[in-house]
């Protein structure tokens, strides 16, 4: 990837539905050049895929909030390939420290929450975890 990659990545980051006569435009280059250096970018797997961003989480009603989790012995795959399975898991990332995996979650209301802590708190291979709710961003 070269400066002209990362820049087009940029730009689709800030507005991946731009044209692509507007990406063409702000990078100084022909649409044909944006269309071959996405479509490379698709191809090699650099880019995944197209989302669609909301509105601002914290000011939806929904409860959200980061658990970390402490895996005990060699349980990590599938502790990991549990907590995938919970439609709640918005995201599942690795990590290092004290903890090994950090889970975001997003729950429609506090029971739903509840019961979600409790079905993670049953996952075998699970030595501890620590929850802190996201209230609005700083």
């Amino acid at each position: 990837m070269d400066d002209l990659d990362h820049r087009l990545i940029a730009l689709l980051r800030t507005d991946a539905r731009a044209s692509l006569s507007q990406l063409a435009k702000a990078l100084g280059v022909s649409r044909g050049t944006v269309q071959n250096r996405l479509d490379k970018l698709i191809a090699s797997d650099v880019i995944l895929g197209f989302t669609v961003r909301l509105k601002n989480p914290a000011a939806s009603d929904r409860i959200r909030a980061i658990m970390m989790v402490e895996v005990s012995g060699k349980n990590s795959r599938r502790v990991a390939q549990a907590l995938r399975g919970l439609p709640q898991i918005h995201t599942l990332y690795s990590t290092n420290g004290p903890f090994d995996l950090i889970a975001e979650i997003e729950c429609a209301n506090l029971e739903e929450f509840d019961r979600v802590l409790s079905g993670v708190r049953m996952i075998e291979g699970i030595a501890r975890s620590e929850t802190s709710l996201l209230l609005a961003p700083a």
